[in-house]
């Protein structure tokens, strides 16, 4: 895996021109930075280290107006290089930067002392001790401050070599096979097409790989790879790499979006994210106060929603819900930056949590949950696949999203995943790899049960119900594999019994009142007398002359709790025939068939005694259906 460092620093305290004197490399490409002198956009250079390996190198503007272009270069570096010119010593871009780089997770630096040439040895020295003071307790404290010229080249040795040693003992933490590349430039190459760049943050990618832009969709492909000027098959994480898109237009990419493989992100425009306010700002942070939200190379409008407070002060930290302009995507443990609208200035950061979106109100957060959400960055790979799968709630999780909530490669998930199996969360579907946290899954459960019950409330003679009528509410919106499992569990706990390709609660059973028994008993009767000939279900009705007839669903509960039983059989909607004047005529019908290989409506009507062509076409098809015949034409033929 390859390093990237970027620079920071005052506006024209000599980071480009640094970066010249070490790689050769002039960063400014604009003609209107040349003009100026100043660095307006991001630069991008490498350098060979002894070692062999290419370090990438973001260069970035000093100017307070080009704060944003700085966070976007910024946002994909392993350490920084400090630059602070003797002459001046420490500056507010030197702050806001150190600020910046500090609430974007790096860890590692140095500072190079500019512009020595220009002072004498008591200002090197007094500088030295202004910029030793203004890193005390900050992550570059005890960071070496090397004292260098780009005009004279003193110093410059020592500088390389410290990059170079700073470089190899640094361990990536690029570690998910999530590949990742946020896009800080795009244009246009004669006779290829599309080129984007960008630092590429975690997995690896082939020359010809289908890709995806986020947050757009757009669908293109790896057409060319470039790694530090290089033609390559394969790009590394951790390397400024150029890639060639196929099929996208320079106006359909934006600085900002991200490519990685199809469907492997999931844009929205709510993040759960720890926010922490700088000490050092103006003002506190207000609840549903619009702000400037920078991450990775792209900047947006939003809003930050606290949970818990109404502001958030400088030097505190809090669980809040950033509310986007625009859907984006991220991964969980990225770093981000918050800067105020007016004056323009950094005011907070933090680390996203869950960047899918979850649908929390003030009333659902407990303070243990809050602890727990808040240590979530420190959390261990089992902890974190937890509380992601608690987040979801009933809906579960994939696999893919976990990917992504997590931050953790296949390797990873899986091993958590195993320590977690059968005590706190539940796998329901291997090939998608998709989970749900117990908690919510016996929610599911419970709703189940209390949909059941509820349906054998409305229709207490029906003896069971279609799986589906059971699923009927709260598995809205549901993975079909997740209502399933509901099913099963409890159906193997006993709290659901299957019966036919319906179920019931363990508890169920009919039961008829002296009125409903009365009616079963003689309707059971009428179609006993009718035999092959059985009146339509109105007809049967009036047979009964009953003083108060019972209502279409009473009736319709009788019939197919008749039906359940085995006493009646459903020809087709409205005819019923007693089930043994039906097994009677199979068996006539099977008879038939062992001197005869078809039997049409005429036969039928021989056998039957003369049946009219209403009842001789019901029972043909009854017979079809229960697969004893087999229609061949106009005629059956037994099935075997």
């Amino acid at each position: 895996m390859s390093v990237v460092m970027g620079t920071a620093g005052h506006i024209d305290h000599g980071k480009t021109t640094l970066v010249r004197a070490l790689t050769g490399i002039d960063c400014d490409r604009l003609e209107e930075e040349k003009r100026r002198g100043i660095t307006i956009e991001l630069g991008f250079a490498h350098w060979r280290l002894p070692d062999g390996s290419e370090l990438g190198i973001v260069d970035v503007p000093g100017h307070e107006k080009f704060v944003r272009n700085m966070v976007a270069g910024a946002s994909g570096i392993d350490f920084v290089l400090l630059v602070v010119a003797a002459d001046e010593g420490v500056m507010p871009q030197t702050r806001e930067h150190l600020e910046i780089c500090s609430l974007l997770g790096i860890r590692h630096g140095l500072v190079a002392l500019t512009k020595i040439d220009t002072v004498d040895a008591d200002m090197i020295r007094l500088a030295g001790e202004d910029v030793r003071a203004e890193l005390a307790g900050t992550f570059l404290e005890g960071a070496p401050i090397l004292p260098v010229s780009s005009t004279t080249g003193e110093g410059l040795g020592s500088l390389a070599q410290a990059i170079a040693g700073l470089a190899a003992s640094i361990e990536s933490h690029r570690r998910t096979d999530l590949f990742r590349l946020p896009v800080d430039r795009v244009f246009t190459l004669k006779g290829h097409g599309t080129v984007v760049t960008g630092t590429q943050l975690s997995g690896m990618l082939r020359a010809g790989e289908a890709l995806e832009l986020f947050p757009s969709g757009r669908q293109t492909r790896a057409r060319m790879l470039q790694q530090y000027g290089c033609q390559v098959e394969e790009a590394v994480p951790g390397s400024r790499v150029a890639v060639n898109l196929y099929g996208l237009e320079v106006d359909e990419v934006r600085r900002g979006d991200v490519l990685a493989r199809p469907q492997t992100l999931f844009p929205s425009d709510r993040w759960l994210v720890r926010v922490s306010c700088l000490a050092s700002s103006p003002r506190p942070l207000r609840h549903r106060g619009e702000i400037h939200f920078h991450h990775g190379a792209r900047e947006t409008a939003a809003r930050l929603h606290f949970f818990d407070r109404d502001r958030l002060a400088p030097g505190e930290t809090a669980l809040a819900e950033v509310r986007l302009a625009e859907p984006l995507v991220a991964v969980f443990g990225d770093c981000y930056v918050v800067r105020g609208l007016s004056p323009l200035r950094t005011l907070a950061g933090g680390v996203v949590l869950n960047p899918l979106g979850v649908p929390f109100k003030r009333r659902d957060l407990t303070p243990d949950l809050t602890r727990r959400l808040l240590a979530l960055p420190e959390a261990s790979a089992a902890e974190r696949l937890r509380e992601q799968a608690l987040l979801a709630g009933v809906q579960g999780v994939t696999g893919a999203a976990l990917s992504v909530l997590t931050n953790l490669d296949a390797r990873q998930r899986e091993k958590a995943l195993q320590t977690l199996l059968g005590k706190e969360v539940f796998l329901f579907d291997r090939e998608q790899q998709g989970i749900v946290a117990l908690e919510p899954l016996h929610v599911l459960e419970e709703r189940c049960i209390s949909q059941v019950e509820a349906a054998h409330r409305r229709e207490p003679l029906r003896s069971s119900l279609p799986r589906g009528v059971a699923a009927e509410g709260w598995s809205e919106g549901l993975s079909p594999k997740l209502v399933h499992t509901v099913l099963e569990r409890l159906l193997r706990a006993g709290r659901l019994v299957a019966e036919g390709d319906g179920v019931r609660l363990a508890s169920h059973a009919v039961a008829l009142n002296a009125d409903q028994s009365d009616i079963r008993t003689r309707l059971l009767a009428v179609y006993q007398k009718a035999g092959l000939t059985p009146p339509s279900t109105r007809e049967a009705v009036e047979r009964l002359e009953l003083s108060a007839a019972p209502d279409n669903r009473q009736l319709a509960e009788l019939f197919r709790m008749l039906v359940a039983e085995g006493s009646l059989v459903k020809l087709r909607e409205g005819l019923y025939a007693a089930s043994e004047a039906v097994a009677g005529l199979k068996q006539q019908v099977r008879v038939w068939f062992a001197t005869h290989d078809n039997l049409d409506p005429a036969a039928l009507r021989d056998i039957s005694g003369g049946l009219s062509r209403k009842y001789l076409i019901a029972y043909l098809e009854y017979f079809d259906r229960e697969r004893f015949t087999l229609r061949v034409g106009d005629a059956r033929r037994l099935r075997n």
